[in-house]
């Protein structure tokens, strides 16, 4: 049985969302909180925390976050505000947007790789500069 939303909590206390194996959802997920996926998703994840495909996680579609561990197969491009870590066992098949990649011996990866040299904190500060020139 899959779990979605389980009250589980990371390493810092944090609540965090469990696709467990054997679930598939079909359709775009929004989460607050971190996100591990164990099962499969088809469609696109926006997380404002980290999101971890484990090892038999499979998503099809496009992920955005803050931070993301891929030990399974990501078929989609991929923005990360900081981290984005391959592990040896992940298989990336899509476009990466990041500040920081890290990609273990044994990781696939075949698509294009942007480096961000700021992070979102220093975007959204010129932003506010900019709105306090006016």
């Amino acid at each position: 049985m899959g779990l979605i939303n389980k009250e589980t909590q990371n390493s810092t206390g944090i609540n965090h969302n469990v696709i467990a194996t054997g679930t598939l959802i079909k359709g775009d997920i929004i989460a607050s909180n971190d996100i591990r996926i164990d099962g499969n998703i088809e469609g696109n994840v926006e997380c404002e925390g980290r999101v971890v495909i484990g090892p038999n996680g499979v998503t099809n579609g496009n992920i955005k976050c803050q931070s993301a561990e891929i030990m399974g197969t990501l078929q989609g491009n991929i923005t990360v505000e900081e981290t984005l870590s391959l592990k040896s066992t992940a298989n990336l098949n899509g476009d990466v947007k990041t500040s920081v990649l890290v990609i273990e011996p044994g990781a696939k990866f075949t698509g294009s790789c942007s480096m961000k040299t700021e992070t979102r904190q220093n975007d959204e500060q010129k932003e506010a500069d900019e709105k306090a020139e006016k």
